[in-house]
């Protein structure tokens, strides 16, 4: 599929419909996540055919115009409104039932999520040590939300229960522990609030 597309959209990172190859390119994309079940996305999507998406056992909507690149992997309980992107080898994953919000990730309108970001709502569990980690199961869902009008640099990791307040901006290789207040801006690991979007940088002494 990869050489495929590659040819189809002129080697372009960003599923796009400019060309008619790009427009074939999305239209299999969407084409591709539509058949599995419960996920629905919007005609104006674009979606490549390199991404994996699927609801697995839950329930998976993609908005209006929201681009889905090559690599990335949407899985689950997952949520994602207009406008939006995520870019390439970025993981997302909800967890919980068709209607169950505990787990879910939600991403809002006009939000861009760069390159190998990974976005869970749930984390292995290992208080045990008498058997494997893999086989203790997973912690209780928590849902990650994203609001409108967010930037994710690239290589960030978004642990599950935090939220992202709108106009919010995580520097690149941050690592989100804790919810994050609207128009932040969020750098380091753990993540902690540098600044506030609309004030005066500091010129220090």
């Amino acid at each position: 599929m990869s050489i495929f597309d590659n040819w189809l959209t002129d080697g372009a990172n960003i599923a796009g419909g400019k060309t008619r190859g790009q427009r074939l390119s999305a239209w299999l994309g969407r084409w591709l996540a539509r058949r599995h079940g419960d996920v629905t996305v919007a005609d104006s999507a674009m979606i490549s055919p390199d991404a994996r998406v699927s609801a697995r056992k839950s329930r998976l909507v993609i908005g209006e115009r929201t681009v889905i690149s090559p690599g990335a992997s949407v899985q689950g309980n997952v949520h994602i409104g207009h406008d939006s992107s995520v870019q390439s080898d970025t993981f997302i994953v909800g967890y919980g039932g068709k209607d169950d919000e505990k787990g879910r990730i939600t991403i809002g309108n006009y939000v861009r999520i760069a390159g190998h970001c990974m976005i869970v709502g749930a984390n292995h569990r290992f208080d045990r040590l008498d058997i494997p980690i893999h086989q203790q199961g997973m912690s209780e869902p928590k849902g990650v939300v994203i609001e409108d009008d967010v930037w994710i640099a690239s290589n960030c990791v978004l642990l599950p229960g935090v939220r992202i307040g709108t106009g919010s901006v995580v520097g690149a290789g941050s690592i989100v522990t804790k919810s994050i207040p609207p128009r932040s801006i969020a750098v380091g690991n753990p993540a902690h609030v540098i600044r506030t979007r609309g004030e005066a940088k500091s010129t220090g002494t």
